[in-house]
């Protein structure tokens, strides 16, 4: 089959039947197809960096490293109608430019009897860094689909979000932050007044007192529940990322969002090592920078 695709393109299935896979020593199963470009001491670096008791939820799961994985069939293959009609997965061996435009980060891809293959592009990623976090966030994703958001992290995350604090950590997180409290999804919170700035306020009679009805915004829990579970799979692939690698917090910037204020996100994520302290020979540690 694979000789009658152009360019090198080869069906993610195929990939699946013919490439031996393999497990990391945490238990990651993984295999590699074509020219990656990623050298064997890092792919294991960020592998093993996963705590066995995440790798434990992963077991349907099956990460394949390849060149390009392909969005959808090339246009000289959409007349073949049997492939058009199942729009069947595909890689590249090779890098291409070709290819390139047509490819997606990542690409999941059901195997039958309840597997799962997650197709990586690892020439798409500009460096190390987003291919680690590439690799995280699909293990984050899958592992919160199967055991949830722990309810210290629900509870710390939206005492966060109630209090205001400054940014998030996604567009899906900040979006859905926003719509639970009834804002625009790209909406700002309210600012709070400064400390220094505000004026006293004679202590009420009562707690319960304050609460009036017209006081409390209506909380959509929906979106709440997705802004926790964005929030915590968020979470943990930046944490995965600290102990494979070093990086600056402002390298997860990006336009449409504001990042999370620094001791907000450092308190979810000393929260998330506690849950799942690192492996062997690897360590976590935030580290604030001074300003200038």
């Amino acid at each position: 089959m694979a000789d009658s695709l152009p360019g090198g393109l080869v069906l993610a299935t195929q990939v699946a039947r013919e490439t031996e896979v393999r497990r990391s020593a945490n238990g990651v199963r993984f295999a590699t197809y074509g020219e990656t470009g990623v050298a064997d001491l890092d792919l294991d670096r960020m592998l093993e960096a996963v705590p066995t008791a995440i790798v434990n939820t992963l077991k349907a799961n099956t990460y394949y490293f390849v060149p390009l994985a392909l969005r959808e069939p090339p246009q000289e293959l959409e007349t073949a109608s049997s492939l058009h009609k199942a729009d069947p997965a595909m890689v590249a061996s090779s890098y291409s430019e070709e290819f390139s435009d047509a490819a997606i980060c990542h690409r999941n891809v059901e195997l039958g009897q309840g597997n799962r293959g997650v197709f990586i592009s690892t020439r798409l990623m500009g460096d190390r860094f987003a291919l680690c976090f590439e690799f995280f966030i699909n293990v984050a994703h899958a592992f919160v689909d199967q055991v949830g958001v722990p309810q210290s992290f629900a509870d710390l995350a939206w005492q966060q979000a109630v209090a205001n604090v400054r940014g998030e950590t996604s567009l899906d997180a900040w979006e859905s932050r926003n719509l639970a409290f009834g804002r625009p999804a790209s909406g700002e919170p309210l600012p709070q007044p400064s400390r220094r700035n505000r004026a006293p306020v004679a202590p009420p009679r009562s707690f319960a007192a304050t609460l009036s009805a017209a006081a409390q915004p209506v909380i959509d829990e929906r979106e709440k529940n997705l802004f926790l579970e964005a929030g915590f799979s968020d979470a943990v692939a930046i944490y995965l990322l600290s102990l494979a690698m070093d990086f600056d917090y402002g390298e997860l910037r990006e336009r449409e969002y504001p990042l999370l204020a620094p001791a907000a996100l450092a308190a979810r994520l000393k929260l998330v090592a506690e849950l799942f302290p690192p492996n062997a020979g690897y360590e976590f540690a935030v580290k604030y920078r001074r300003r200038a």
